[in-house]
């Protein structure tokens, strides 16, 4: 073989190489919190062709790679609103790992759900002093993730509260209080690097189309010396009560704003559309795969749906992805496809 063709042959070669190895960095995954209370309850996954599958193995034969899990402090053992623990997300990470999966954590320091509407300081910290808060957020976090990689299980990401354009652990640490909030989410950042410095610690604020909204958080999380690795956005057309084609946009132009900002990588760690509306579903989830994709720098990691096997009949939550006869929809299929 020539010399001129043996370097073009190498050329291609790594070329190909690296552009599978881009395509494999990029996280493609759903949140599962419930999974382990739908099994409990009987609840049973079936593929297209009717037979009955593990939900995991499912979602990975759609083309996902990452699963991810929440963290509640003392969750009760409400099917929908509770379970959760720590010794629950150890035994789902490690099933998930052992399928292949890569891990994120997310934590809401709260007993139940917190989100923009509510964060709630756990029930055991609600009469702490606010350095007995910073001791707890540190202590809960690394006894999580210790727990984890103890078990076996180093997660990729993990997440400093869930949804907190307002803050977390109210009053302490709502943004009417950004110092007491940059020292809530240090502790957080702190204690994860711990256990593993590689790990990647995100920062979750909702609403992923508003730029505004975004800009006013990271500036003040700048102004405080907030550490953290990833911006995550949630991206929910449907409750802005809009469909995707008119916010997508949008979510391109602040997906791109928030890498160069503040030189972070970016990540939509919830998504989701109307388990009824399947075509626009799959049109929503390849327009977000493509946004994240396409920002510059490689920056943007990754889209994971919040809850697809979450099936309606199960618990009411009407932006799963999975249809009533048990099975998988079709709109999952932007995963593997895009």
């Amino acid at each position: 073989m020539k010399l001129k063709s043996m370097i073009f042959l190498i050329l291609l070669i790594t070329e190909v190489s690296f552009g599978q190895n881009k395509e494999a960095a990029f996280s493609k995954g759903a949140d599962v919190g419930w999974l382990p209370q739908m099994e409990a309850t009987g609840y049973k996954f079936y593929d297209s062709d009717g037979s009955e599958k593990d939900c995991l193995q499912l979602l990975k034969d759609r083309g996902m790679n990452s699963i991810r899990l929440r963290v509640w402090v003392n969750p009760n053992d409400d099917k929908a609103s509770g379970h959760c623990s720590k010794e629950e997300t150890v035994v789902m990470a490690l099933r998930a790992q052992k399928m292949g999966f890569r891990i994120m954590i997310n934590f809401h320091y709260s007993d139940s759900w917190a989100d923009p509407a509510k964060q709630f300081k756990p029930k055991a910290w609600e009469k702490h002093s606010f350095p007995e808060l910073l001791n707890d957020v540190y202590n809960h976090t690394f006894d999580v993730i210790n727990a984890l990689k103890v078990a076996g299980v180093t997660p990729e990401w993990v997440q400093v509260g869930n949804e907190i354009p307002g803050g977390m652990m109210w009053p302490e640490g709502s943004t009417d209080n950004w110092h007491q909030l940059g020292q809530l989410l240090n502790k957080g950042y702190d204690a994860v690097k711990a256990v593993d410095k590689n790990i990647k610690v995100i920062v979750h604020v909702d609403e992923g189309n508003n730029n505004a909204k975004f800009r006013k958080f990271f500036d003040n999380a700048t102004e405080q010396k907030v550490k953290y690795d990833v911006i995550g956005l949630s991206y929910y057309p449907y409750w802005i009560k809009k469909d995707y084609s008119e916010t997508i946009a949008d979510l391109q132009f602040n997906l791109n704003d928030m890498a160069k900002r503040y030189d972070k990588e970016v990540m939509v760690v919830e998504v989701g559309g109307e388990d009824d509306k399947v075509q626009n579903t799959y049109e929503l989830l390849a327009a977000t795969i493509k946004a994240v994709k396409n920002v510059p720098n490689n920056k943007g990691i990754g889209v994971l749906y919040w809850e697809p096997q979450g099936a309606k009949s199960w618990s009411h939550y009407a932006l799963s992805a999975w249809q009533a006869d048990g099975k998988p929809s079709p709109a999952l299929d932007a995963f593997k496809e895009n």
